[in-house]
């Protein structure tokens, strides 16, 4: 059983810094084992951190973001598998390796199975010890990288879980806090798969009515004969089949946010109707003659050119002024390519398998994730990362698990001159991102990107970056 007094210094740790070097713990009461490992270890990168006991340790946890800790399995005050048990349960980011008397393998096992990583019987063999501690380094840098690149929640991530730093997202971003503190109508247009349903998500969430429901209506997937009862719900046996009452979506949303998806979808008779319901707040469900009064707001969607379908016939030009009181207008994935290495590690970290840890996308992946297209947008990119990461094999993604981006070689000649140029741009751009991402450590930005450190500085010093 764990002791009261480490149980009860078992409190959350202290936030991570943006940046920093990743932090080792050393826990042993030797003075000669801490200093010789210190040394190591600051050769490996490492931010250095001792403790003479378990409860030293724990403080240190309280204080500083720890990614790594070898401890001696003989520690005073308490036996050392019980400061791994609290080490795991109250902060399983950190790795953990033992230290062990030659002779107690059974007891190095046993802290294997309590969740170390690894352990080192002493005395040990010097240059094993560096190797594998480099290991665990550079394994804790590139965590370090992996969390920084997907947890972009108000920097990378914005309202609702679009992603994106780009200026054309920033600026999306900026509408978004806009719009929120009002109640007018919005209309959302952007090409299928750029995140329409997220932006009204992030809308209502951010706004006065984010208590309220969130109610989404595809247009496009209702039964034609049953949309008005849909939107509007019916009264029992207003129609066959109308077995029992049914409230709409209009008043489901009440207080709340109505979100009309691919609103060009929606017949012209249908068209009328909805328009009523926006001018005078009020429904009426089929088969009844009572007048319900609602309060919402109403955001639409389409992916389709609303203009052309008016002058087409097929869109009310009425209905259309009503709703594009405030237009938002999403940008498609191929006109923000500098925000694809950060989709692909939020998608990495979204769809990870436990059984096939990714540790770096090779350079060859990334010139062809930045050469495609993107027809399908964000969620063409996230459909082909799942797909690489279920059907692909080892820790490194490849050009070869993306099947749906080779048909990038298919392009027209006359086109490959100008897509060459913008690939260049968006190496760069990438390139420059990830070194940013790793505070100026060029190994570890190699490894990410999957080229040589060679090929990186050749890289930054053709690019005359302020990082070089």
């Amino acid at each position: 059983m764990t002791d009261p007094s480490i149980a009860s210094a078992c409190i959350p740790t202290a936030s991570e810094g943006a940046g920093s070097l990743p932090t080792i713990l050393l826990v042993d009461d030797r003075s000669r084992i801490p200093n010789l490992c210190s040394d190591i270890a600051t050769q490996a990168g490492l931010h250095v951190v001792t403790a003479a006991t378990p409860s030293d340790a724990l403080g240190v946890f309280q204080r500083e973001f720890v990614d790594i800790v070898i401890t001696d399995i003989t520690v005073p005050d308490i036996h050392g598998m019980e400061l791994i048990q609290c080490i795991r349960a109250n902060y399983p980011h950190a790795k953990i390796v033992v230290l062990t008397q030659y002779g107690t393998i059974d007891t190095a096992v046993e802290s294997m199975h309590l969740g170390a990583i690894d352990f080192i019987r002493r005395p040990f063999d010097l240059k094993d010890f560096q190797q594998k501690l480099s290991s665990w380094a550079e394994a804790a840098k590139l965590e370090r990288i992996r969390r920084s690149l997907t947890q972009q929640l108000g920097s990378g991530m914005l309202s609702g879980g679009l992603i994106g730093r780009s200026s054309k997202m920033q600026e999306i971003q900026e509408s978004i806090a806009r719009t929120s503190q009002h109640d007018y109508p919005v209309l959302i247009l952007g090409e299928s798969g750029t995140g329409k349903e997220l932006v009204a998500r992030g809308i209502h969430y951010s706004g006065k009515r984010q208590k309220s429901p969130f109610v989404p209506v595809d247009c496009a997937s209702l039964t034609p004969s049953l949309i008005e009862s849909e939107l509007f719900g019916h009264e029992r046996g207003a129609f066959t089949g109308a077995f029992q009452q049914k409230i709409g979506m209009f008043e489901a949303a009440h207080n709340g946010t109505l979100f009309l998806d691919e609103i060009g979808e929606l017949p012209m008779e249908l068209q009328a109707k909805l328009l009523r319901v926006i001018q005078e707040r009020v429904v009426r469900r089929v088969g009844s003659t009572e007048l319900r009064p609602i309060n919402i707001r109403i955001i639409a969607a389409t992916n389709r050119d609303l203009n052309c379908a008016i002058r087409a016939g097929e869109f009310r030009e009425d209905l259309y002024y009503r709703l594009n009181v405030v237009q938002l207008k999403l940008p498609p994935l191929r006109e923000r390519k500098a925000d694809i290495p950060l989709l692909v590690a939020v998608f990495i970290e979204k769809h990870k398998i436990e059984s096939r840890p990714i540790e770096r996308v090779a350079h060859d992946a990334w010139s062809s994730l930045l050469a495609h297209s993107w027809p399908g947008n964000v969620r063409e990119l996230e459909n082909a990362i799942e797909s690489a990461l279920a059907l692909g094999s080892g820790p490194v993604l490849r050009a070869e698990d993306l099947s749906s981006t080779n048909q990038v070689g298919a392009a027209a000649p006359r086109e490959m001159a100008s897509h060459v140029r913008s690939l260049e741009i968006l190496e760069k751009n990438a390139i420059l991102t990830v070194v940013q991402e790793t505070q100026g450590d060029k190994t570890a930005a190699a490894r990410v990107l999957g080229i040589g450190k060679t090929t990186l500085y050749r890289r930054l010093k053709d690019y005359d970056s302020h990082f070089s």
